[in-house]
């Protein structure tokens, strides 16, 4: 059994976590779904800041993607609710007002907790483009949402 879990998705990012780094993990994630980012974003009172951004493009993220007020964040409906997805904004009344519609297009995010327990912020996938994400792949993000807090500063 033990050989089986060595070989397993989680066990493979679990060792790229140890071996280089939340950046690393990030990637591994990404390279499973056709989103182009995987992020953290961390809660810091009334905001969320983007800790870690995995952008396959390697581009950098649009300043005014980097700090959100939580009340127009998608980040807030993932740590309120267990998770937030939505394959397009666009057409998703539950981000009406929010100035990021449309600028997001896909967001399929879920809390993370600290090594305490404790709500650090959020997980996610997004592109600004519309994008699926197939449930067995959102299973899998919420196994390494419970596997990044060791390696969270």
């Amino acid at each position: 059994m033990s050989a089986l879990l060595e070989s397993s998705p989680l066990a493979d990012f679990t060792r790229a976590l140890g071996a280089e780094g939340v950046m690393a993990g990030l990637a591994f994630l990404n390279r499973r779904v056709t989103h182009r980012c995987t992020a953290i974003y961390r809660l810091e009172a009334m905001t969320v800041r983007n800790l870690y951004l995995f952008d396959r493009e390697g581009a950098l993220l649009p300043e005014s993607l980097g700090v959100v007020q939580l009340d127009e964040s998608f980040c807030q409906h993932a740590m309120r609710d267990g998770a937030f997805l939505t394959e397009d904004t666009r057409a998703d009344s539950r981000v009406d007002g929010s100035p990021f519609k449309g600028v997001v297009v896909s967001y399929h995010g879920l809390p993370l907790l600290d090594a305490r327990g404790e709500l650090f912020g959020t997980l996610c996938h997004f592109d600004f483009v519309p994008r699926s994400l197939a449930d067995s792949e959102f299973e899998f993000l919420q196994k390494a949402a419970r596997v990044l807090p060791a390696y969270l500063r």
